[in-house]
């Protein structure tokens, strides 16, 4: 029997009942095909043994009778993959051999999709709307036409009639951009148009930009969250930001105690056990950025109203009666 087969029996003996080696080759259990016995607990009747360049399983009981590579099909698919794998790389597979050729996969190459546009601060009227909100306009682009821009990179619109400037807000995710939104820069029932490029990737601004190993902080919107430390911004309903290495989030929610699907969801947010900022009385502005304009220390204010659980529940009780 050779190494790669007694390695694979070893990884699996833990699932068999009762297993145990007889001698050289030769391994018994209870069979996990049909159970073996009802009446008789203790008998073993499933056998693992060599014949040739093969390990083979039988059952004494059932009568079941197949490769080794079939019986881990049977008890555990994903490491018969790992298996075949092995068996492939010892050159034990093919002809002469009952180990299936491992199948691979290969994904078609990803090409990094670049934003062709100006800095926003190249233009002044939405450097001119950037600035006037305190934020950097480096840190975005504009797109005179962003149906004809959206569609360059995505069929989006079937048709780019009425087009409209917008600020764009790339989306980044291990240095590929994976999507974009479109801010109006006017008065508009739409204010934010979410692209994505890739439809699995998170919908979320700021990820790159982020220590996982200290709070992050997560807001309802990509110019909120430039202002605070370590932030990143759903764009979009809320995004189950554990998948993405994010362990200790502080969501950070509109201060607007009167709409109900904020309301919602920051009680959602608390169940789930997560921290979360309850603005405190006296504070009438409704987001970050307005704070900011008001001359508020949001860091500081964020810092000293973040909260979990019981103490969460409370607070909260408190704010939504404002």
């Amino acid at each position: 029997m050779d190494y790669v087969d007694s390695k694979f029996i070893g990884l699996v003996s833990s699932r068999l009942e009762k297993f145990k080696r007889v001698k050289s080759n030769l391994y018994n259990f209870r069979c996990p095909i049909c159970g073996d016995s009802k009446k008789n607990k203790s008998k073993t009747r499933g056998y693992l043994y060599n014949v040739k360049a093969n390990t083979n399983f039988k059952c004494h009981n059932c009568g079941a009778s197949m490769s080794f590579n079939n019986f881990l099909k049977q008890i555990d698919p994903a490491v018969q993959k790992q298996y075949a794998l092995e068996k492939f790389k010892e050159g034990h597979t093919g002809r002469n051999f009952v180990v299936d050729e491992p199948e691979f996969k290969f994904e078609a190459p990803k090409f990094k999709k670049k934003l062709k546009l100006p800095k926003a601060s190249e233009h002044p009227r939405p450097a001119g709307y950037l600035t006037a909100r305190k934020l950097n306009p480096d840190d975005f682009y504009y797109a005179k036409h962003f149906k004809k821009f959206a569609n360059s990179l995505k069929p989006t619109f079937e048709s780019e009639a009425h087009d409209e400037e917008r600020i764009i807000i790339p989306l980044y995710y291990e240095k590929n951009l994976i999507g974009f939104q479109g801010r109006s820069l006017g008065p508009n029932k739409v204010k934010y148009i979410t692209v994505m490029l890739d439809d699995d990737a998170p919908k979320i601004y700021g990820l790159d930009n982020i220590r996982t190993d200290a709070p992050v902080y997560v807001t309802e919107g990509p110019f909120d969250s430039t202002f605070i430390r370590n932030a990143i911004a759903m764009c979009g309903a809320d995004a189950d930001v554990d998948r993405w290495g994010i362990s200790n989030p502080v969501y950070i929610y509109d201060n607007e105690p009167r709409n109900r699907e904020i309301v919602n969801r920051i009680s959602k947010t608390i169940d789930r056990g997560y921290q979360v900022v309850i603005w405190p009385d006296g504070i009438d502005d409704k987001d970050i950025n307005d704070m900011v304009m008001s001359g508020l220390d949001v860091q500081s204010v964020i810092e000293s109203n973040t909260y979990a659980g019981l103490e969460a529940k409370l607070k909260f009780n408190t704010w939504k009666r404002i």
